[in-house]
Protein backbone atom coordinates (compact mmCIF):
# COMPACT_ATOMS: atom_id res chain seq x y z
CA UNK A 1 0.00 0.00 0.00
CA UNK A 2 2.77 2.45 0.92
CA UNK A 3 4.67 1.78 -2.33
CA UNK A 4 1.55 2.18 -4.51
CA UNK A 5 0.56 5.32 -2.66
CA UNK A 6 3.92 7.03 -3.33
CA UNK A 7 4.64 5.53 -6.79
CA UNK A 8 3.32 8.50 -8.85
CA UNK A 9 5.27 10.94 -6.70
CA UNK A 10 8.47 8.92 -7.13
CA UNK A 11 7.97 8.90 -10.91
CA UNK A 12 7.40 12.64 -10.91
CA UNK A 13 10.58 13.24 -8.90
CA UNK A 14 12.58 11.05 -11.30
CA UNK A 15 11.19 12.96 -14.27
CA UNK A 16 12.05 16.30 -12.69
CA UNK A 17 15.57 15.07 -11.91
CA UNK A 18 16.03 13.88 -15.49
CA UNK A 19 14.81 17.19 -16.90
CA UNK A 20 17.07 19.14 -14.55
CA UNK A 21 20.08 16.99 -15.50
CA UNK A 22 19.31 17.39 -19.21
CA UNK A 23 18.98 21.17 -18.83
CA UNK A 24 22.23 21.42 -16.88
CA UNK A 25 24.08 19.30 -19.41
CA UNK A 26 22.66 21.47 -22.17
CA UNK A 27 24.02 24.56 -20.45
CA UNK A 28 27.41 22.92 -19.99
CA UNK A 29 27.48 21.97 -23.68
CA UNK A 30 26.89 25.53 -24.85
CA UNK A 31 30.23 26.45 -26.42
CA UNK A 32 31.84 29.59 -25.06
CA UNK A 33 32.84 32.15 -27.67
CA UNK A 34 36.18 31.81 -29.38
CA UNK A 35 38.59 34.75 -29.19
CA UNK A 36 41.04 35.96 -31.81
CA UNK A 37 43.30 38.92 -30.99
CA UNK A 38 44.91 40.43 -34.09
CA UNK A 39 47.87 42.59 -33.06
CA UNK A 40 49.56 44.42 -35.92
CA UNK A 41 53.09 45.83 -35.80
CA UNK A 42 53.94 49.52 -36.43
CA UNK A 43 50.61 50.27 -38.11
CA UNK A 44 49.90 54.01 -38.20
CA UNK A 45 47.15 55.68 -36.19
CA UNK A 46 44.83 55.99 -39.21
CA UNK A 47 46.19 53.39 -41.60
CA UNK A 48 42.93 51.74 -42.61
CA UNK A 49 40.71 53.07 -45.36
CA UNK A 50 37.77 53.28 -42.94
CA UNK A 51 39.88 55.37 -40.53
CA UNK A 52 40.65 57.93 -43.23
CA UNK A 53 43.60 56.57 -45.23
CA UNK A 54 41.72 56.72 -48.53
CA UNK A 55 44.81 55.79 -50.54
CA UNK A 56 44.83 52.34 -48.89
CA UNK A 57 42.87 49.30 -50.04
CA UNK A 58 41.90 47.49 -46.81
CA UNK A 59 38.54 45.81 -47.43
CA UNK A 60 38.95 43.06 -44.85
CA UNK A 61 39.97 45.27 -41.95
CA UNK A 62 37.20 47.69 -42.97
CA UNK A 63 34.71 44.81 -43.04
CA UNK A 64 35.78 43.84 -39.53
CA UNK A 65 35.04 47.39 -38.39
CA UNK A 66 31.65 47.40 -40.11
CA UNK A 67 30.76 44.17 -38.33
CA UNK A 68 31.81 45.55 -34.96
CA UNK A 69 32.67 48.58 -32.86
CA UNK A 70 35.48 50.90 -33.95
CA UNK A 71 37.33 53.10 -31.44
CA UNK A 72 38.66 56.56 -32.35
CA UNK A 73 40.43 57.38 -29.09
CA UNK A 74 42.15 54.11 -28.32
CA UNK A 75 45.71 54.00 -26.99
CA UNK A 76 48.64 51.64 -26.61
CA UNK A 77 50.23 51.67 -23.18
CA UNK A 78 53.66 52.22 -24.74
CA UNK A 79 55.05 53.60 -28.02
CA UNK A 80 57.33 50.58 -28.60
CA UNK A 81 56.75 46.89 -29.21
CA UNK A 82 57.55 44.81 -26.13
CA UNK A 83 55.91 46.88 -23.35
CA UNK A 84 52.79 47.28 -25.47
CA UNK A 85 52.55 43.50 -25.85
CA UNK A 86 53.28 42.85 -22.19
CA UNK A 87 50.42 45.20 -21.28
CA UNK A 88 48.06 43.38 -23.61
CA UNK A 89 49.02 40.01 -22.18
CA UNK A 90 48.77 41.05 -18.52
CA UNK A 91 46.22 43.88 -18.46
CA UNK A 92 48.82 45.92 -16.56
CA UNK A 93 50.99 48.96 -17.05
CA UNK A 94 54.32 47.87 -18.63
CA UNK A 95 56.16 48.71 -15.41
CA UNK A 96 53.83 46.49 -13.38
CA UNK A 97 54.15 43.79 -16.04
CA UNK A 98 57.92 43.84 -15.59
CA UNK A 99 58.80 44.93 -19.13
CA UNK A 100 59.00 48.72 -19.50
CA UNK A 101 61.34 48.58 -22.53
CA UNK A 102 61.95 46.29 -25.47
CA UNK A 103 62.85 42.68 -24.71
CA UNK A 104 66.09 41.12 -25.88
CA UNK A 105 66.11 39.67 -29.40
CA UNK A 106 68.64 36.95 -28.62
CA UNK A 107 68.98 33.88 -26.45
CA UNK A 108 70.22 34.58 -22.97
CA UNK A 109 68.97 38.16 -22.99
CA UNK A 110 68.00 39.40 -19.56
CA UNK A 111 65.24 41.76 -20.71
CA UNK A 112 61.97 39.79 -20.69
CA UNK A 113 58.52 39.61 -19.16
CA UNK A 114 58.86 37.51 -15.99
CA UNK A 115 57.26 34.09 -16.05
CA UNK A 116 55.50 34.95 -12.79
CA UNK A 117 53.18 37.34 -14.65
CA UNK A 118 49.66 36.00 -15.14
CA UNK A 119 48.70 36.35 -18.79
CA UNK A 120 45.30 36.49 -20.43
CA UNK A 121 46.23 33.24 -22.16
CA UNK A 122 46.64 31.55 -18.78
CA UNK A 123 43.22 32.84 -17.71
CA UNK A 124 41.60 31.33 -20.82
CA UNK A 125 43.66 28.15 -20.64
CA UNK A 126 42.56 27.52 -17.05
CA UNK A 127 38.94 27.95 -18.20
CA UNK A 128 39.17 25.12 -20.72
CA UNK A 129 40.19 27.05 -23.83
CA UNK A 130 42.72 25.79 -26.36
CA UNK A 131 45.31 28.55 -26.69
CA UNK A 132 47.74 29.49 -29.46
CA UNK A 133 50.28 32.18 -30.24
CA UNK A 134 51.07 32.76 -33.91
CA UNK A 135 53.59 35.33 -35.18
CA UNK A 136 55.78 37.72 -33.25
CA UNK A 137 56.48 37.31 -29.53
CA UNK A 138 59.19 39.79 -28.42
CA UNK A 139 58.56 39.38 -24.70
CA UNK A 140 61.43 37.03 -23.91
CA UNK A 141 63.87 34.82 -25.77
CA UNK A 142 64.60 32.25 -23.08
CA UNK A 143 62.60 29.04 -22.72
CA UNK A 144 61.28 30.25 -19.38
CA UNK A 145 59.69 33.30 -21.00
CA UNK A 146 58.56 31.89 -24.34
CA UNK A 147 54.83 31.50 -25.15
CA UNK A 148 54.47 27.89 -23.98
CA UNK A 149 55.47 29.04 -20.49
CA UNK A 150 52.97 31.91 -20.60
CA UNK A 151 49.71 30.05 -21.14
CA UNK A 152 49.88 28.97 -24.77
CA UNK A 153 49.32 25.33 -25.72
CA UNK A 154 50.74 25.98 -29.17
CA UNK A 155 53.23 28.53 -30.45
CA UNK A 156 54.62 29.27 -33.91
CA UNK A 157 56.66 32.32 -34.81
CA UNK A 158 59.71 34.42 -34.01
CA UNK A 159 60.82 35.42 -30.54
CA UNK A 160 62.75 38.61 -31.34
CA UNK A 161 61.72 42.02 -32.61
CA UNK A 162 61.55 41.36 -36.36
CA UNK A 163 62.65 38.96 -39.08
CA UNK A 164 63.18 38.84 -42.82
CA UNK A 165 59.96 37.30 -44.16
CA UNK A 166 61.72 34.81 -46.44
CA UNK A 167 64.86 33.71 -44.60
CA UNK A 168 63.46 34.26 -41.07
CA UNK A 169 66.74 35.79 -39.97
CA UNK A 170 67.17 38.75 -37.63
CA UNK A 171 69.67 41.11 -39.28
CA UNK A 172 69.47 44.35 -37.35
CA UNK A 173 71.61 43.80 -34.27
CA UNK A 174 74.67 41.68 -33.60
CA UNK A 175 75.56 38.69 -35.78
CA UNK A 176 72.84 37.47 -38.15
CA UNK A 177 70.72 34.83 -36.48
CA UNK A 178 67.84 32.61 -37.48
CA UNK A 179 64.63 33.13 -35.50
CA UNK A 180 61.73 30.75 -36.19
CA UNK A 181 60.27 28.48 -33.51
CA UNK A 182 57.50 25.98 -32.88
CA UNK A 183 56.74 25.20 -29.25
CA UNK A 184 60.20 26.22 -28.08
CA UNK A 185 62.06 24.24 -30.77
CA UNK A 186 63.88 25.99 -33.60
CA UNK A 187 62.54 25.10 -37.05
CA UNK A 188 63.64 25.99 -40.59
CA UNK A 189 61.32 26.97 -43.44
CA UNK A 190 63.72 28.62 -45.89
CA UNK A 191 62.06 30.71 -48.57
CA UNK A 192 58.51 30.40 -47.23
CA UNK A 193 56.83 33.80 -46.94
CA UNK A 194 56.10 34.33 -43.26
CA UNK A 195 52.70 36.10 -43.64
CA UNK A 196 51.52 33.09 -45.69
CA UNK A 197 52.82 30.70 -43.08
CA UNK A 198 51.08 32.54 -40.24
CA UNK A 199 47.73 32.33 -42.02
CA UNK A 200 48.26 28.63 -42.77
CA UNK A 201 49.14 27.88 -39.17
CA UNK A 202 46.04 29.73 -37.97
CA UNK A 203 43.78 27.89 -40.39
CA UNK A 204 45.15 24.56 -39.15
CA UNK A 205 44.73 25.55 -35.51
CA UNK A 206 41.15 26.76 -35.96
CA UNK A 207 40.13 23.71 -37.95
CA UNK A 208 41.71 21.34 -35.42
CA UNK A 209 40.06 23.08 -32.45
CA UNK A 210 36.71 24.14 -33.87
CA UNK A 211 34.79 21.91 -31.47
CA UNK A 212 36.45 23.47 -28.43
CA UNK A 213 36.54 27.12 -27.45
CA UNK A 214 39.87 28.59 -28.50
CA UNK A 215 41.90 31.69 -27.69
CA UNK A 216 44.24 32.78 -30.48
CA UNK A 217 46.81 35.57 -30.23
CA UNK A 218 47.85 36.49 -33.76
CA UNK A 219 50.77 38.89 -33.42
CA UNK A 220 51.48 39.95 -36.97
CA UNK A 221 55.06 41.02 -37.70
CA UNK A 222 53.89 43.55 -40.32
CA UNK A 223 53.82 46.35 -41.45
CA UNK A 224 57.04 46.50 -39.38
CA UNK A 225 60.19 46.56 -41.52
CA UNK A 226 61.45 44.98 -43.70
CA UNK A 227 58.76 46.29 -46.07
CA UNK A 228 58.33 43.10 -48.11
CA UNK A 229 54.84 43.35 -49.58
CA UNK A 230 53.54 40.95 -52.22
CA UNK A 231 54.25 41.75 -55.87
CA UNK A 232 50.55 42.26 -56.73
CA UNK A 233 50.36 45.01 -54.11
CA UNK A 234 53.67 46.57 -55.11
CA UNK A 235 52.20 46.95 -58.60
CA UNK A 236 48.89 48.20 -57.23
CA UNK A 237 50.61 51.07 -55.42
CA UNK A 238 53.43 51.76 -57.88
CA UNK A 239 52.19 55.29 -58.57
CA UNK A 240 52.30 56.36 -54.93
CA UNK A 241 55.43 58.20 -53.74
CA UNK A 242 58.06 56.37 -51.72
CA UNK A 243 58.02 55.34 -48.88
CA UNK A 244 54.22 55.33 -48.83
CA UNK A 245 54.04 52.84 -51.69
CA UNK A 246 56.33 50.30 -49.98
CA UNK A 247 54.42 50.65 -46.72
CA UNK A 248 51.01 50.50 -48.45
CA UNK A 249 51.94 47.29 -50.28
CA UNK A 250 52.64 45.63 -46.94
CA UNK A 251 49.42 46.98 -45.40
CA UNK A 252 47.33 45.44 -48.21
CA UNK A 253 49.33 42.21 -47.99
CA UNK A 254 48.41 42.12 -44.31
CA UNK A 255 44.78 42.91 -45.07
CA UNK A 256 44.66 40.00 -47.52
CA UNK A 257 46.00 37.60 -44.88
CA UNK A 258 43.45 38.86 -42.33
CA UNK A 259 40.72 38.26 -44.91
CA UNK A 260 41.99 34.71 -45.45
CA UNK A 261 41.64 33.94 -41.74
CA UNK A 262 38.23 35.63 -41.49
CA UNK A 263 37.03 33.56 -44.45
CA UNK A 264 38.18 30.39 -42.69
CA UNK A 265 36.24 31.33 -39.56
CA UNK A 266 33.11 31.89 -41.68
CA UNK A 267 33.64 28.71 -43.70
CA UNK A 268 33.65 26.65 -40.49
CA UNK A 269 30.45 28.33 -39.28
CA UNK A 270 32.24 29.98 -36.35
CA UNK A 271 31.73 33.66 -37.18
CA UNK A 272 28.76 34.25 -34.87
CA UNK A 273 30.60 32.59 -32.00
CA UNK A 274 33.98 34.25 -32.43
CA UNK A 275 35.09 37.53 -30.85
CA UNK A 276 37.75 39.30 -32.91
CA UNK A 277 39.83 42.09 -31.39
CA UNK A 278 42.03 44.12 -33.71
CA UNK A 279 44.58 46.82 -32.95
CA UNK A 280 48.07 48.08 -33.73
CA UNK A 281 50.78 47.81 -31.07
CA UNK A 282 51.62 51.56 -31.43
CA UNK A 283 52.11 54.20 -34.11
CA UNK A 284 53.99 53.96 -37.42
CA UNK A 285 57.77 53.90 -37.67
CA UNK A 286 60.00 56.64 -39.03
CA UNK A 287 63.18 54.59 -38.71
CA UNK A 288 65.75 54.42 -41.48
CA UNK A 289 64.88 50.76 -42.12
CA UNK A 290 61.37 51.81 -43.08
CA UNK A 291 62.66 54.61 -45.34
CA UNK A 292 61.98 57.20 -42.62
CA UNK A 293 58.22 56.92 -42.83
CA UNK A 294 55.35 55.66 -44.91
CA UNK A 295 52.70 55.49 -42.20
CA UNK A 296 49.80 57.90 -41.74
CA UNK A 297 48.66 59.62 -38.56
CA UNK A 298 46.67 62.47 -40.09
CA UNK A 299 46.60 65.48 -37.80
CA UNK A 300 48.16 63.55 -34.93
CA UNK A 301 51.69 64.53 -34.10
CA UNK A 302 54.45 62.00 -33.55
CA UNK A 303 55.18 58.39 -34.40
CA UNK A 304 56.64 55.22 -32.90
CA UNK A 305 58.79 55.90 -29.79
CA UNK A 306 56.93 59.16 -29.07
CA UNK A 307 54.19 59.85 -26.52
CA UNK A 308 52.61 62.39 -28.81
CA UNK A 309 49.28 61.12 -30.15
CA UNK A 310 50.78 59.67 -33.33
CA UNK A 311 52.95 57.34 -31.28
CA UNK A 312 50.25 55.87 -29.05
CA UNK A 313 46.78 56.56 -30.55
CA UNK A 314 45.96 53.52 -32.66
CA UNK A 315 43.18 51.84 -34.65
CA UNK A 316 41.18 49.37 -32.56
CA UNK A 317 38.12 47.24 -33.28
CA UNK A 318 36.07 44.55 -31.56
CA UNK A 319 33.65 42.37 -33.50
CA UNK A 320 31.21 39.62 -32.47
CA UNK A 321 28.36 39.46 -34.99
CA UNK A 322 24.96 38.92 -33.40
CA UNK A 323 26.17 39.69 -29.89
CA UNK A 324 27.82 43.12 -30.08
CA UNK A 325 26.74 46.30 -31.91
CA UNK A 326 27.77 46.52 -35.54
CA UNK A 327 29.13 49.39 -37.62
CA UNK A 328 29.29 51.71 -34.62
CA UNK A 329 31.97 54.12 -33.41
CA UNK A 330 33.09 54.84 -29.86
CA UNK A 331 34.96 58.02 -28.97
CA UNK A 332 35.71 57.27 -25.32
CA UNK A 333 39.31 56.95 -24.19
CA UNK A 334 40.33 53.31 -23.90
CA UNK A 335 43.66 51.46 -23.69
CA UNK A 336 45.01 48.07 -24.72
CA UNK A 337 45.17 46.93 -21.06
CA UNK A 338 41.35 47.00 -21.15
CA UNK A 339 41.03 43.96 -23.41
CA UNK A 340 42.06 41.67 -20.52
CA UNK A 341 38.99 42.32 -18.31
CA UNK A 342 36.72 42.97 -21.31
CA UNK A 343 37.30 39.56 -22.87
CA UNK A 344 37.03 37.76 -19.54
CA UNK A 345 33.64 39.40 -18.99
CA UNK A 346 32.36 38.68 -22.50
CA UNK A 347 33.41 35.03 -22.20
CA UNK A 348 32.02 34.66 -18.67
CA UNK A 349 35.40 33.82 -17.18
CA UNK A 350 36.12 34.69 -13.56
CA UNK A 351 37.71 38.05 -12.91
CA UNK A 352 41.40 38.27 -12.16
CA UNK A 353 42.10 38.14 -8.43
CA UNK A 354 45.47 39.87 -8.79
CA UNK A 355 46.07 43.54 -9.50
CA UNK A 356 45.39 44.64 -13.07
CA UNK A 357 45.14 48.15 -14.50
CA UNK A 358 42.69 47.47 -17.31
CA UNK A 359 38.99 48.34 -17.06
CA UNK A 360 36.23 46.46 -18.82
CA UNK A 361 34.94 48.12 -21.97
CA UNK A 362 31.70 46.15 -22.10
CA UNK A 363 29.50 49.07 -21.03
CA UNK A 364 31.18 51.37 -23.56
CA UNK A 365 30.82 48.79 -26.33
CA UNK A 366 27.07 48.66 -25.78
CA UNK A 367 26.53 52.32 -24.91
CA UNK A 368 28.03 55.22 -26.86
CA UNK A 369 27.17 57.56 -23.97
CA UNK A 370 28.97 55.58 -21.26
CA UNK A 371 31.85 57.22 -19.44
CA UNK A 372 35.44 56.48 -20.39
CA UNK A 373 36.94 53.50 -18.61
CA UNK A 374 39.83 55.65 -17.35
CA UNK A 375 39.60 59.03 -15.70
CA UNK A 376 43.42 59.12 -15.72
CA UNK A 377 46.06 57.09 -17.57
CA UNK A 378 49.86 57.18 -17.42
CA UNK A 379 52.76 56.40 -19.75
CA UNK A 380 56.54 56.29 -19.31
CA UNK A 381 58.92 55.09 -22.00
CA UNK A 382 62.49 55.86 -23.13
CA UNK A 383 64.35 59.10 -22.44
CA UNK A 384 67.13 57.79 -20.18
CA UNK A 385 67.92 60.06 -17.23
CA UNK A 386 65.17 62.44 -18.35
CA UNK A 387 62.42 59.90 -18.99
CA UNK A 388 59.66 60.57 -21.45
CA UNK A 389 56.33 60.34 -19.69
CA UNK A 390 52.75 61.49 -20.12
CA UNK A 391 49.57 61.80 -18.09
CA UNK A 392 46.12 61.94 -19.62
CA UNK A 393 43.33 63.21 -17.33
CA UNK A 394 40.04 63.92 -19.01
CA UNK A 395 40.81 66.05 -22.07
CA UNK A 396 44.16 67.23 -20.70
CA UNK A 397 47.50 65.62 -21.47
CA UNK A 398 50.85 66.56 -19.94
CA UNK A 399 54.02 65.29 -21.64
CA UNK A 400 57.55 65.44 -20.26
CA UNK A 401 60.60 65.33 -22.54
CA UNK A 402 58.93 63.92 -25.67
CA UNK A 403 61.25 61.65 -27.68
CA UNK A 404 61.80 62.14 -31.40
CA UNK A 405 62.12 65.01 -33.82
CA UNK A 406 58.55 66.23 -33.50
CA UNK A 407 59.26 69.50 -31.69
CA UNK A 408 60.17 72.76 -33.38
CA UNK A 409 63.04 74.76 -31.91
CA UNK A 410 60.76 77.55 -30.74
CA UNK A 411 58.70 75.07 -28.70
CA UNK A 412 61.55 73.91 -26.51
CA UNK A 413 61.48 75.01 -22.87
CA UNK A 414 63.68 74.43 -19.85
CA UNK A 415 61.01 72.44 -18.01
CA UNK A 416 60.59 70.02 -20.94
CA UNK A 417 56.85 70.05 -20.20
CA UNK A 418 54.02 70.30 -22.73
CA UNK A 419 50.34 70.59 -21.84
CA UNK A 420 47.62 70.07 -24.44
CA UNK A 421 43.83 69.89 -24.48
CA UNK A 422 43.32 66.87 -26.72
CA UNK A 423 39.62 67.55 -27.36
CA UNK A 424 40.28 71.07 -28.61
CA UNK A 425 43.77 70.51 -29.97
CA UNK A 426 44.25 66.88 -31.09
CA UNK A 427 47.29 67.90 -33.14
CA UNK A 428 49.02 69.01 -29.88
CA UNK A 429 50.10 72.31 -31.39
CA UNK A 430 49.46 74.74 -28.49
CA UNK A 431 51.49 74.22 -25.34
CA UNK A 432 49.47 75.62 -22.41
CA UNK A 433 51.77 75.06 -19.43
CA UNK A 434 51.94 78.80 -18.72
CA UNK A 435 48.15 79.20 -18.74
CA UNK A 436 47.38 76.42 -16.28
CA UNK A 437 50.23 76.11 -13.74
CA UNK A 438 48.01 74.50 -11.08
CA UNK A 439 46.88 71.81 -13.50
CA UNK A 440 50.47 71.19 -14.56
CA UNK A 441 51.54 70.76 -10.94
CA UNK A 442 48.65 68.39 -10.24
CA UNK A 443 49.43 66.17 -13.22
CA UNK A 444 53.15 66.31 -12.48
CA UNK A 445 52.52 65.14 -8.90
CA UNK A 446 50.16 62.42 -10.04
CA UNK A 447 52.78 61.05 -12.40
CA UNK A 448 55.39 61.08 -9.62
CA UNK A 449 53.09 59.11 -7.32
CA UNK A 450 52.13 56.69 -10.07
CA UNK A 451 55.65 55.83 -11.22
CA UNK A 452 56.68 55.28 -7.62
CA UNK A 453 53.78 52.89 -7.08
CA UNK A 454 54.19 50.79 -10.26
CA UNK A 455 57.97 50.67 -9.98
CA UNK A 456 57.64 49.07 -6.56
CA UNK A 457 55.80 46.05 -8.03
Amino acid sequence: MTLKKHFPINILLLLLLALTTFHTQGQDNVKKPNVIIIYTDDQGSLDLNIYGAKDLYTPNMDKLAMKGVRFTQFYASAPVCSPSRASLMTGRYPQRAGLAGNASSEKGGKSEMPGTQITIAEMFQSSGYKTAHIGKWHMGYNLSSMPNQQGFDYSYGHMGGCIDNYSHFFYWQGPNRHDLWRNGEEIWEDGHYFPDRMAEEIEDFIESNQKDPFFLYWALNIPHYPLQGREKWRKYYEDLPSPRKEYAALISTMDEKIGQVMDKVAELGLEDNTIIVFQSDHGHSEEERTFFGGGYAGEYRGAKFSLFEGGIRIPAIISWPGSLPQNEVREQLAVNVDWFPTLLELCDIRKAKHKIDGKSLVEIIFNSKASSSHETFFWQSLGGQEPQWAVRQGDWKLIHNPVGNHLNEHELNSKKLYLFNIAEDPSESENQIDKYPDLVKNLFDRHRDWISEVSDQ
